[in-house]
């Protein structure tokens, strides 16, 4: 599920809390009534849906939103705006039968705002980073490609209630997408009022989900969510107002927690060891996994699989997850562990072994390699540049790399840079950087999340990192009818972006926050995603 805003880098990001407007108030807002204050490490970039890619921004599509289903614990998925639905034989068609509900201007949400919704996203014009995940609904791949008309595409309204979508091919993770905040639907009058400002403040949108947001301009550090009175399932929502903002440092939290004008955040490496006995301590599996990108395509010292080797080899995972703190752990895969279990077994155990080969901490390995790579580049030096978020656990990572690489390497210049969130994303965007220090979280249980990015014509391959036999197998498991097969071809897959090291897993993202103990039935749906429909404060 996207970049999580160096979610520390992605785990320390989706939230750390504190509520700017709550400072002149001597008890927590939790204690007294239905309200409480929640807060990220990092900015947010839009709340267009089509156009989100990131961990915040989908914090608060997810909040303020809804589709045909939910996101639960666990990742369980649930149904939201879909009543019912139906399968088609062949596996190519579903019916979804819609509930009655309304946007936030009392207006009906309908099948067409499914239609229109998904129209848009895949609409070339539009240029949706996630446009992807629409392969396999019929047309969507040609029409990103502007070769077929946006009215081809399979999805259409049978009437206001009823929402028929037609494949290409069976999608065996299909409903697990629907629960992703891409699928959900959008208010055509919305788009069309407000033009080029949609999504880029509070005010330029309209909500259908159990909140409405309040007060964000597009730049600045705090806001708010409100319950929505028009919510279809209003009744059973108890939280009336969460108030946002943006705080980068874990320790400015912890003190407003500990002053009671904050009401949960998460925890740094000696907080986590500090507070690990304290109420209100809980341990969150993120579903993701931080990784370096490099960019092959503007650095040719880094088109060398042995110099990519090497720095892998360089890395002290161990260490650095215990800098970091939280309850991260040592990476061997991209695709996060958790994610896609399979008859009983995690889908990670299948190319743990195979990864281990240059995922494994060696110095001596790792100075050989390097050493190789200098004599086929025909140098003898090098230097690079490592790029991160602002974040406390940003600039942590970028020191430990840039000391571990010099110390071990020795014929490396190593510069680092931290920059605003939104910054590293136009940068990285932009195709301006040599490594970056990047995040995923799973979008949906599945391991294609993590790798159909990899693929050589995604729109979110920034490094540029390019496979035949890759993009093969991971096409194979988007049509093969046999579970077993497809699981088999998606380890294949990633035991090849591995051994190259296409990308260079760092650790496995689990973060740990601190919460006050009042307030229940908030939960994190172990795919980077926090749920606050269901919360309250006793």
């Amino acid at each position: 599920m996207r970049p999580i805003k160096n979610k520390a880098p992605l785990a320390l990001a989706s939230l750390s809390m504190i509520m700017l407007t709550a400072c002149g108030k001597s008890n927590s807002q939790a204690s007294k009534k239905q309200e409480f204050s929640w807060s990220t490490s990092a900015e947010i970039s839009t709340i267009d849906m089509s156009k989100a890619s990131d961990t915040v921004s989908f914090d608060q599509l997810r909040n303020t939103m809804e589709g045909l289903y939910r996101t639960g614990k666990n990742g369980k998925l649930m149904p939201a705006l879909a009543t019912s639905s139906t399968v088609s034989k062949d596996g190519k068609t579903y019916t979804f039968t819609l509930r009655k509900s309304k946007w936030s201007d009392g207006s009906p949400v309908t099948a067409k705002d499914f239609v229109y919704s998904w129209r848009r996203t895949v609409n070339p014009k539009t240029a949706s980073e996630y446009a992807y995940l629409f392969e396999g609904i019929k047309n969507a791949t040609a029409i990103t490609a502007g070769k077929k008309p946006l009215s081809s595409l399979g999805v259409k309204a049978e009437n206001d209630y009823k929402l028929v979508v037609t494949l290409d091919r069976r999608i065996p993770y299909f409903k697990n997408l629907m629960a992703f905040a891409l699928f959900f639907p959008q208010a055509e009058k919305a788009v069309k009022k407000y033009g080029s400002n949609y999504g880029t403040a509070s005010k330029y949108m309209l909500y259908n989900g159990p909140y409405v947001q309040k007060g964000w301009t597009g730049s600045n550090l705090s806001w708010k969510m409100v319950k929505n009175k028009y919510y279809w399932d209003k009744k059973n929502v108890k939280i009336q107002q969460i108030d946002w903002s943006v705080q980068k440092t874990p320790s400015t939290a912890y003190n407003l927690y500990q002053s009671n004008k904050l009401d949960a955040l998460s925890l740094d490496s000696s907080q986590t060891k500090q507070l690990a006995k304290k109420l209100g301590f809980q341990l969150i599996n993120n579903g993701g996994t931080a990784y370096l990108q490099y960019n092959l395509q503007k650095d040719q010292n880094l088109a060398s699989v042995n110099i990519r080797r090497a720095i892998s080899m360089a890395i002290d995972r161990f260490g650095l997850c215990s800098t970091l703190g939280g309850n991260n752990q040592p990476a061997k895969t991209f695709t996060a562990k958790g994610v896609m279990y399979v008859g009983g077994s995690e889908y990670t155990s299948g190319v743990a072994k195979t990864s281990e080969a240059y995922n494994k901490y060696s110095k001596t390995e790792a100075k050989k390699l390097f050493n190789k790579g200098l004599a086929e580049l025909g140098k003898s030096s090098i230097t690079i540049s490592i790029m991160a978020d602002d974040t406390d656990s940003g600039k942590k990572t970028v020191e430990a790399l840039q000391s571990e690489l010099t110390q071990t390497l020795g014929k490396i210049k190593v510069e680092t840079t931290t920059v605003p969130f939104k910054t590293r994303m136009a940068r990285r965007e932009e195709g301006k950087f040599d490594v970056m220090v990047s995040t995923w979280i799973a979008d949906f249980n599945d391991a294609i999340s993590f790798l159909d990015l990899l693929t050589s014509n995604n729109s979110r391959n920034y490094g540029k990192w390019s496979n035949s036999e890759y993009d093969r197998l991971i096409a194979d498991s988007k049509t093969t009818a046999s579970s077993s097969q497809r699981v088999s071809d998606l380890q294949k897959a990633e035991a090849i972006l591995l051994e190259d090291e296409g990308i260079t897993p760092i650790y496995y993202i689990s973060t740990a926050y601190l919460i006050r103990p009042e307030i229940k039935n908030v939960y994190n749906d172990n795919l980077g995603g926090w749920q606050f429909k269901y919360a309250s404060v006793k």
